[in-house]
C-alpha cells in the first residue's frame, strides 16, 4: 500500500505539470486559462462573487478583478441577487458562453494529441484512475 504522504507529494507535482501543460496550451488565446475557470463556474448560471470567490480559494476583490476584466470583454455580466440588491452576481453572455466552449475544444483537442502518444495501456491506467480521482475532488 502507498504512503498518503508520498503519494501527495508526487501527486502535488504531476497537478502542478498539468496546470502548467494547460497554460501553455492556451498560451496567446484570448482568455487565459483561470479565466476559463472561472467562465466554468458560470456556466450552470448566475452565481455570487463571494461564492465564487470562496469556489476559487480568492479574496473577493481578486474575484472583483478578474469578473471585472470579463465583463470588459463581453464574456459576463454582473448583476444583482434577486433576494438582497447588495449582492453583485455575474452570469456568462452568449459570447462567453462560446468562448468557453471554444477554449474546452482547444484543451480537449490539446489532451486529445497528447494522449494518442500513449499505450492502450497507459490510457487505460488513467482511465482506471478517474473515478478515484472524481472521489477525491468530490465537495472540494
Amino acid at each position: 500500500m502507498s504512503d498518503p504522504r508520498l503519494l501527495a507529494e508526487r501527486f502535488n507535482r504531476q497537478i502542478r505539470d498539468i496546470v502548467l501543460m494547460l497554460r501553455r496550451a492556451g498560451a496567446g488565446q484570448p482568455v487565459t486559462t483561470q479565466q476559463m475557470f472561472v467562465m466554468g463556474s458560470l456556466e450552470g448560471g448566475s452565481r455570487r462573487m463571494s461564492d465564487l470567490a470562496a469556489e476559487h480559494g480568492v479574496r473577493l476583490p481578486t474575484m472583483t478583478r478578474q469578473i471585472g476584466r470579463l465583463a470588459r470583454d463581453g464574456l459576463v455580466s454582473r448583476g444583482r441577487d434577486a433576494t438582497d440588491a447588495r449582492v453583485v452576481t455575474a452570469e456568462l453572455t452568449p459570447i462567453g458562453r462560446e468562448r468557453l466552449r471554444l477554449g474546452r475544444e482547444q484543451r480537449i483537442t490539446f489532451l486529445t494529441g497528447r494522449l494518442e502518444t500513449l499505450s492502450e495501456a497507459e490510457r487505460a491506467a488513467i482511465e482506471a484512475a478517474l473515478p478515484a480521482l472524481e472521489k477525491l475532488f468530490a465537495d472540494s
